[in-house]
Protein backbone atom coordinates (compact mmCIF):
# COMPACT_ATOMS: atom_id res chain seq x y z
CA UNK A 1 0.00 0.00 0.00
CA UNK A 2 2.92 2.08 1.05
CA UNK A 3 4.33 1.85 -2.77
CA UNK A 4 1.02 2.55 -4.63
CA UNK A 5 1.02 5.82 -1.79
CA UNK A 6 4.06 6.98 -2.85
CA UNK A 7 3.77 6.50 -6.49
CA UNK A 8 0.61 8.66 -7.00
CA UNK A 9 2.25 11.17 -4.80
CA UNK A 10 4.68 11.21 -7.43
CA UNK A 11 2.46 10.96 -10.05
CA UNK A 12 0.30 14.13 -8.73
CA UNK A 13 3.79 16.41 -8.43
CA UNK A 14 4.98 15.23 -11.88
CA UNK A 15 1.58 16.27 -13.51
CA UNK A 16 1.58 19.42 -11.66
CA UNK A 17 5.17 20.05 -12.55
CA UNK A 18 3.96 19.51 -16.42
CA UNK A 19 1.13 21.54 -16.39
CA UNK A 20 2.65 24.49 -14.72
CA UNK A 21 5.25 24.51 -16.84
CA UNK A 22 7.92 24.49 -14.44
CA UNK A 23 9.21 21.06 -16.71
CA UNK A 24 9.71 23.59 -19.89
CA UNK A 25 13.81 24.90 -19.90
CA UNK A 26 11.90 27.97 -22.19
CA UNK A 27 9.49 28.81 -19.96
CA UNK A 28 12.19 28.86 -16.77
CA UNK A 29 14.39 30.74 -18.46
CA UNK A 30 12.22 33.24 -19.68
CA UNK A 31 11.13 33.45 -16.20
CA UNK A 32 14.24 34.56 -15.22
CA UNK A 33 14.94 36.77 -18.12
CA UNK A 34 13.80 39.90 -16.24
CA UNK A 35 15.19 42.13 -18.34
CA UNK A 36 14.37 40.38 -21.92
CA UNK A 37 11.27 38.30 -22.50
CA UNK A 38 10.17 38.05 -18.74
CA UNK A 39 7.55 35.80 -18.10
CA UNK A 40 6.49 36.04 -14.42
CA UNK A 41 3.41 33.28 -14.53
CA UNK A 42 5.98 31.24 -12.34
CA UNK A 43 5.41 33.33 -9.51
CA UNK A 44 2.01 32.03 -9.03
CA UNK A 45 3.01 28.79 -9.24
CA UNK A 46 5.61 29.04 -6.88
CA UNK A 47 3.26 31.40 -4.56
CA UNK A 48 0.79 28.73 -4.55
CA UNK A 49 3.09 25.79 -3.92
CA UNK A 50 4.03 28.20 -0.65
CA UNK A 51 0.54 28.91 0.65
CA UNK A 52 0.06 25.13 -0.08
CA UNK A 53 2.86 24.31 2.26
CA UNK A 54 2.21 26.90 4.91
CA UNK A 55 -1.35 25.62 5.15
CA UNK A 56 -0.76 22.35 4.73
CA UNK A 57 1.91 22.19 7.51
CA UNK A 58 -0.28 23.39 10.00
CA UNK A 59 -2.32 20.63 9.64
CA UNK A 60 -0.16 18.17 9.19
CA UNK A 61 2.10 18.83 12.09
CA UNK A 62 -0.63 18.80 14.64
CA UNK A 63 -0.70 15.29 13.89
CA UNK A 64 1.35 12.76 16.32
CA UNK A 65 3.18 11.39 13.68
CA UNK A 66 2.94 11.01 9.75
CA UNK A 67 0.12 8.61 8.03
CA UNK A 68 3.16 6.09 7.01
CA UNK A 69 5.91 7.15 9.16
CA UNK A 70 6.92 6.26 13.06
CA UNK A 71 8.20 10.03 13.36
CA UNK A 72 8.75 13.52 11.60
CA UNK A 73 11.80 13.68 9.63
CA UNK A 74 12.34 17.49 10.08
CA UNK A 75 15.42 19.60 9.55
CA UNK A 76 16.93 20.83 13.03
CA UNK A 77 20.10 22.91 12.11
CA UNK A 78 18.86 26.54 11.49
CA UNK A 79 22.47 28.52 11.05
CA UNK A 80 23.66 29.69 7.40
CA UNK A 81 26.95 28.23 6.73
CA UNK A 82 29.14 28.04 3.94
CA UNK A 83 28.29 24.67 2.63
CA UNK A 84 24.26 25.66 2.53
CA UNK A 85 25.31 29.27 1.21
CA UNK A 86 27.58 27.57 -1.46
CA UNK A 87 24.92 24.73 -2.90
CA UNK A 88 22.46 27.60 -3.02
CA UNK A 89 24.31 29.40 -5.18
CA UNK A 90 25.38 26.86 -7.63
CA UNK A 91 21.57 25.51 -7.28
CA UNK A 92 20.23 28.75 -8.41
CA UNK A 93 23.26 28.98 -11.19
CA UNK A 94 22.73 25.76 -12.41
CA UNK A 95 18.78 26.28 -13.10
CA UNK A 96 18.99 29.67 -14.48
CA UNK A 97 22.24 28.04 -16.91
CA UNK A 98 19.89 25.35 -17.97
CA UNK A 99 16.23 25.89 -16.96
CA UNK A 100 16.10 22.88 -15.17
CA UNK A 101 15.58 22.03 -11.37
CA UNK A 102 15.84 18.37 -10.50
CA UNK A 103 12.14 18.55 -9.23
CA UNK A 104 11.22 19.56 -12.90
CA UNK A 105 13.33 17.51 -14.87
CA UNK A 106 12.87 14.39 -13.39
CA UNK A 107 8.95 14.24 -14.68
CA UNK A 108 10.49 15.70 -17.68
CA UNK A 109 12.55 12.44 -18.70
CA UNK A 110 9.58 10.81 -19.60
CA UNK A 111 9.76 13.12 -22.80
CA UNK A 112 13.34 11.55 -23.25
CA UNK A 113 14.62 14.96 -24.47
CA UNK A 114 18.31 14.44 -24.82
CA UNK A 115 18.72 17.43 -23.08
CA UNK A 116 16.92 16.29 -20.04
CA UNK A 117 18.82 13.11 -20.13
CA UNK A 118 22.44 15.03 -20.29
CA UNK A 119 20.66 17.55 -17.32
CA UNK A 120 19.77 14.52 -15.16
CA UNK A 121 22.75 12.43 -15.63
CA UNK A 122 25.13 16.14 -14.74
CA UNK A 123 23.18 15.97 -12.00
CA UNK A 124 24.05 12.54 -10.57
CA UNK A 125 27.50 13.06 -11.96
CA UNK A 126 27.55 16.20 -9.78
CA UNK A 127 26.12 14.65 -6.68
CA UNK A 128 28.35 11.51 -7.32
CA UNK A 129 31.33 14.16 -7.47
CA UNK A 130 30.53 16.48 -4.31
CA UNK A 131 30.54 13.08 -1.90
CA UNK A 132 33.69 11.98 -3.30
CA UNK A 133 35.02 15.06 -2.28
CA UNK A 134 32.74 15.39 0.95
CA UNK A 135 34.55 12.05 2.22
CA UNK A 136 37.75 13.01 1.01
CA UNK A 137 37.75 16.23 3.24
CA UNK A 138 36.69 14.07 6.17
CA UNK A 139 33.68 13.16 7.78
CA UNK A 140 30.69 15.84 7.59
CA UNK A 141 29.93 17.93 10.67
CA UNK A 142 26.74 17.14 12.81
CA UNK A 143 23.71 19.12 12.27
CA UNK A 144 23.32 21.45 15.38
CA UNK A 145 20.16 21.87 16.96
Amino acid sequence: MRLIVLYLIGLVFGIGISISGMANPAKVLNFFDVAGTWDPSLIFVMGGALVTTFIGYRFVLKRPAPLMEGTFHLPTKTDLDARLIGGSAVFGIGWGISGFCPGGALPALGTGNLNVIAFVVSLVAGMAAARYAQNMTGPAQPARA
